[in-house]
This record gives C-alpha cells, sequence and structure tokens, in this order.
C-alpha cells in the first residue's frame, strides 16, 4: 500500500532533508511524488539544465526506503518561457492575457510551450529512467484546472485544424453546426474561430466541439510527455492526477492513456454531503480504470487554503476519509504536501509535516498513525469492489446539456447524478460508472440521469441491455439531441421512444417557486420541482401521476415492459423520498447480504478477491453508533478478532477480514 505526498525539497535547505527522511520512516511513507513544481530550478535559464540538487534528493530518498513517484514538472512554466515567448501565454475568450505570477499560464497549442516541455521530459526521462526508486511518472499535474481552454490565436489554427480533421469539408461542418441560422454559414475554415465573448449566444455546437478540442488538446500535451517516458522506461507506469467530477476533461478518454488512475480529492470537511461526494469521485476513480486499483494522490491532512472558510478536518476524520478511499479501490493515499511551506500561496494550506514542531502535532500523530495501520493491509491489494448498479456518465453530454438556451438554464448533470446515488449511498449499494455505450451485461440496474446527448447506437445498447432482463431508469430531458447537438424530430425522446413507451411533444419547465405534489403507486406521494413533461404514453404505465394544476392525472414516472426486462422514465424532477421510493421499492435495487445489520449512519464497503474479502465500516457522524457483527471477524490491523459488538466513534473505521 503507497503511502506519502508532494514532496517539495527545493524549498528547503539540504539540511531539512535529512530531517524529512528520518519523519518519513517514522510515519510509514514509502513513496513521494517528486519535482511538480521545479521546473526553474531544474532548467533556471533556457536550455541550462541544474540536476544536481535532484540527483541528491532521489538518492537521499531511495537509500532510506522512500520510492519515487518522479514528476515531469511541465505544470508551471518558468518566467523566461513568457519573456523569450510571450505568444506561449493563455488568453481568455474575452482577449484577457493570463500572466506569470500563479501556475499553469500556458496555452496548450503553445509550439513554444510543447518544445521546451519536450527538451525538458526529455532530459528528465534520460537522466532518471534507470534509477532505481523509481516506480511511476507523474505528468504535468491537474491539467486543466487553471487554463482549461485558451482562446488565442495559436489555439484558434489548432482548433481549425481540428475541425477539418474532424468534418473533411465545411459543408459538412456547416450542416453539424446549424449555421444557416442567424447567417453563421462559413466559407473557409479560416472564418472559424474559438467561441469567443459574442453579442449573444453563441453557436451551441460549436461551443461543444470546442470543448472536446480543448480537452483534446490537453491530452495532446499529456500524451507527448507520455511518449517521451514510456520510451526511455516502458516498464514503469504512468500517471497524472485528475480532480474527480472535473468537467473540462474528458476522463473516460484520458483514461484510456493512463496506466494507473489517481484522484486529488479537497472535499469540505464541514459539509454533511462530503462523504457522499467523496464516495461517489472515487466510484468513477475505480470505474474510469475498469476496476483496477487507483492512487489517492493528493489531499489534505487538515485544511485547505482556497475556501472563503477553510474549515479543518475533525479528530479521526481524515483516516476516515483516507480508509474510505482504500475502501473503494484505493491502494496509494497521498496528500499535498509533506511538508507545510513557509512562504507562496499554499502556506497555510495543510501538510503531513505542520509548521509546529511535529509531535507537538495532533495532525502528525494521526499521519503517523494511518501510514503504520496502512503496512497491515497488503492483503488488500490484490482484492476489487463489485457492483450490480451502474450510472451512466458522459463528458460529451454534460458539456451540451449545460450550454445555455436551454427550457431550464439551472439544470445540472451533477445535480441529478446526486439525486440517484445519495439513495443508493445511504442503503450502501456498490455503483460502478459507465459510458452509455459500454458493456452493460453484468448489472442488474442501470440509471441514466438527463443523457440529453444521445449518439448513435446508444439506443440500442439500452435495448439489449433491457431485453435481457435488466432494468433501466431514464431521467427528463434524455434522448434530445445527437452528437453534433442538433434534435432527434418525430417526438421526444425519439431514439429511446420505443424502449421507454413514451413520448411528449412539448417541454414545461416550473417556476422556481412551484412544486408539484406527486401521487405514488403505493397510495404514499413525493413532491417534485425544476421540470415536469406532459407524458403520453405508448404502451408503458403510469407508476406515479401529478396531483395538481394543468397536469393532474397525467403520468409523471413510468414503467415500460420491454422483452425480459423493464424501463423506467422519470419525467420531473422528483425530491429525495421519491427517488428512494423509485429506487428501493419501484425498481428494486439490489443489496448486499453483509451478514449482519447496519444501523443508518454506518458506510460499508467491500472489497474482496479469491478467499480474501475486507469488510469496511466507516462511522461518518459525530455520535458513537453500535454495530453487532458477530464472532469470527478478523481485524487485520492488530492480528486479533473483533469483538461481537463494535462501538464505533465518531470518525472511527473497522476492518473485517473473512
Amino acid at each position: 500500500m503507497f503511502y506519502g505526498g508532494d514532496y517539495n525539497p527545493e524549498q528547503w535547505p539540504e539540511e531539512i532533508w535529512k530531517q524529512d527522511v528520518a519523519l518519513m520512516a517514522e510515519a510509514g511513507v514509502n513513496l513521494v511524488t517528486v519535482g511538480v513544481f521545479s521546473w526553474a530550478k531544474l532548467e533556471p535559464q533556457p536550455g541550462h539544465y541544474e540536476f544536481g540538487w535532484m540527483d541528491a534528493v532521489l538518492d537521499l530518498l531511495f537509500d532510506n526506503g522512500v520510492f519515487i513517484d518522479l514528476a515531469t514538472a511541465t505544470a508551471s512554466p518558468p518566467p523566461w518561457l513568457a519573456k523569450l515567448h510571450p505568444e506561449s501565454l493563455p488568453v481568455t475568450e474575452d482577449g484577457v492575457t493570463l500572466w506569470p505570477g500563479g501556475r499553469q499560464q500556458y496555452c496548450p497549442s503553445s509550439p513554444a510551450y510543447r518544445n521546451a516541455a519536450q527538451l525538458l521530459v526529455e532530459r528528465i526521462a534520460d537522466r532518471y529512467g534507470a534509477h532505481p526508486g523509481l516506480v511511476m511518472w507523474h505528468v504535468n499535474n491537474e491539467f486543466g484546472c487553471h487554463v482549461p481552454a485558451c482562446y488565442c490565436d495559436t489555439s484558434a489554427g489548432a482548433f481549425k485544424g481540428w475541425l477539418e480533421s474532424r468534418y473533411g469539408s465545411i459543408d459538412v461542418l456547416n450542416e453539424a453546426w446549424g449555421t444557416a441560422f442567424w447567417s453563421q454559414a462559413y466559407g473557409d475554415w479560416d472564418e472559424i474561430n474559438p467561441p469567443r465573448r459574442a453579442p449573444t449566444f453563441t453557436n451551441p455546437s460549436q461551443e461543444l466541439d470546442f470543448k472536446r478540442f480543448s480537452s483534446d488538446a490537453l491530452l495532446e500535451c499529456y500524451s507527448m510527455e507520455r511518449a517521451i517516458v514510456k520510451g526511455a522506461t516502458p516498464q514503469i507506469p504512468v500517471t497524472t492526477n485528475f480532480m474527480g467530477f472535473f468537467k473540462p476533461v474528458d476522463y473516460w478518454k484520458w483514461a484510456q492513456h493512463e496506466d494507473v488512475v489517481s484522484d486529488d480529492s479537497y472535499q469540505d470537511p464541514s459539509a454533511p454531503e462530503s462523504p457522499m461526494l467523496s464516495a461517489m469521485r472515487w466510484d468513477l476513480m475505480r470505474s474510469l480504470g475498469s476496476g483496477e486499483p487507483w492512487i489517492l494522490m493528493e489531499q489534505a491532512s487538515n485544511h485547505v487554503n482556497w475556501r472563503r472558510r477553510n474549515i479543518g478536518k475533525r479528530p479521526g476524520q481524515m483516516r476516515a476519509w483516507s480508509y474510505q478511499a482504500v475502501a473503494r479501490g484505493a491502494n496509494g493515499i497521498m496528500f499535498f504536501q509533506w511538508r507545510a511551506s513557509r512562504g507562496g500561496a499554499e502556506k497555510y494550506h495543510s501538510a503531513m509535516v505542520p509548521h509546529v514542531q511535529p509531535e507537538s502535532s495532533r495532525v502528525w500523530q494521526e499521519v503517523k498513525q494511518l501510514g503504520n495501520e496502512l503496512k497491515q493491509l497488503d492483503e488488500v491489494l490484490e482484492t476489487r469492489g463489485q457492483a450490480s448498479v451502474a450510472v451512466v456518465f458522459e463528458w460529451d453530454n454534460w458539456w451540451a446539456l449545460e450550454a445555455p438556451s436551454k427550457p431550464a438554464w439551472d439544470l445540472r448533470m451533477m445535480d441529478q447524478v446526486f439525486s440517484y446515488y445519495e439513495p443508493l449511498f445511504a442503503a450502501n449499494v456498490p455503483v460502478d460508472f459507465v459510458t452509455p455505450t459500454s458493456d452493460l451485461s453484468s448489472y442488474d440496474v442501470v440509471l441514466v440521469p438527463n443523457l440529453y446527448l444521445t449518439r448513435a447506437g446508444v439506443a440500442e445498447n439500452f435495448d439489449n441491455f433491457v431485453h435481457a432482463g435488466g432494468a433501466l431508469v431514464v431521467s427528463f430531458f434524455s434522448g434530445i439531441v445527437d452528437e453534433r447537438d442538433n434534435v432527434y424530430l418525430g417526438g421526444y425522446p425519439a431514439p429511446l421512444r420505443r424502449l421507454l413507451g413514451i413520448t411528449f411533444e412539448e417541454f414545461s419547465a416550473m417556476p422556481p417557486d412551484k412544486r408539484y405534489r406527486i401521487a405514488l403507486s403505493d397510495s404514499g406521494s413525493c413532491s417534485s420541482d425544476q421540470w415536469s413533461d406532459p407524458i403520453r404514453l405508448e404502451g408503458a404505465e403510469a407508476i406515479a401521476t401529478y396531483e395538481e394544476d394543468w397536469l393532474a392525472g397525467r403520468p409523471a414516472v413510468t414503467m415500460n415492459r420491454w422483452g425480459g426486462g423493464r424501463s423506467f422514465y422519470v419525467g420531473t424532477r422528483l425530491d429525495r423520498e421519491g427517488m428512494s421510493w423509485l429506487l428501493e421499492e419501484v425498481v428494486g435495487v439490489p443489496r448486499p447480504n453483509w451478514g449482519f445489520e447496519v444501523p443508518s449512519g454506518v458506510e460499508i464497503i467491500r472489497r474482496s478477491g479469491g478467499e480474501r474479502v475486507f469488510t469496511f465500516l466507516i462511522n461518518h457522524s459525530d455520535r458513537e453508533i453500535e454495530v453487532d457483527i458477530g464472532p469470527g471477524r478478523r481485524n487485520p490491523l492488530t492480528e486479533s478478532d473483533h469483538p461481537p459488538r463494535l462501538n464505533l466513534e465518531p470518525f472511527e473505521v473497522a476492518v473485517l477480514a473473512t
């Protein structure tokens, strides 16, 4: 089990380095990420490289039992690059140039940036590829975090080339973008620009393609660096750190080029929904890697520095969230950063080693405890999670759904994902994330929140899943446009109409302060808001109906029997009680058999492989909770048996091995 964090020795004098490795041994650290922001130290002047300090650091780490995740250092170019090549700086859609003084001040399409990055990475790979401490490459850092897209002239040229490769001819592009509207028809590729600031709405198909291009432009930077380090060390895995549900970058596409998926996670310790949000993003990380283990590359040991109020983690909370990541597939727990900085923009961001003397720090004691506990969990490394429920999620759809000029401008992808995930998390139901074209045959239930953009082949995939006996649940505003963001004609939702057994001819967004009462098929009721499709049945049956206004008596939720399975359509945004009713009572989402009762407030997750089964119980609440687990449950952290009844203190964790 990897344990450690970002190590930035360039911030400290050499005498501190020896103190660092001694503390790392004390804390059980066996992996550190080195060099993420060290470009200016490695190449202080163009073409003048200084590797002596890095040589000493890597040797010191390895000699003291610490392995290295070596960064390519390209995330933050040195000031000299902007001075020599101001055209390498990124430009916003308003035409504002972003200057040095922070980080990530580069245009992803800039030849000057790419050439300088290539030369640096080649030198690093050549010098350190054979280092015995190297176990992983870390390309760049948090791609797109601060500059997800650039609108400069260089990017404009690259965008035109991307479009020409995608569409082949200007006539095909005009048809795809619907440029007959508003006199937008293009006669030549050179007339096209990124969707810069315009008098009113820009073309939504153009916006969608620019988001695709921008994700691909960053991916080209990553792929260039990956090719260099892989060429030098084909046996060493490569990663770059993702950021959960990060909208600008299509992680499904990126994950195909990662040997190990890694994530940076900074949930708000004071937010009640944070455990659920962490679970959801980590289910995504596991899913991006097709179920293989991933690494929590960054988290805070205590507080961050960039929220309006930087609330710290309560005693035990960091440990609980770290175990939550392990339970959901992580084989490595890392932090940003090892030692808290004295200067710079993140000097008040917590670290493994705080500003105060470590021995007097609560945080340091928790860091030590966790690191030494994780040494006992090597058996977990070969185990995996299993899920029978999948949530469909796709970046193309997210981008298209949230472009302006929709029936409800406040319709947000993640709100709908939350509404499905929350009752499943509360019920401790394991979940995978999938694309609309994934193989769905291993799942019992597939949930489809707001699949506004439904590309060719998706309807057939869903059809086959349901026909084979699966249960499919589809939210409103799904099956509306194709991959070019052009509306399917003939009655909504055209590609899913036969499968769902319903249609409707208009959208009906609800006033912000309006709520409808919904009558449920079991004589109960719930409420809904935001959206209300006037559904007409075409073979489906109503299992929930509106109780008021002009929709009174009309279907709100429908069920259609199709082959051996069932498809459901949710034509409005149900409240929490309504979603729980739908998923638990109507659809019948399968729950795992834990072998004992799990009280409310306890998260429980299982990893298994061969004869090994590890069950993790986490109390995220601020009260003690008793759990009767029965006899014969081994505690791998102590190599003794748990008592039959556990008393889980707030943020306490129990690991059961069978």
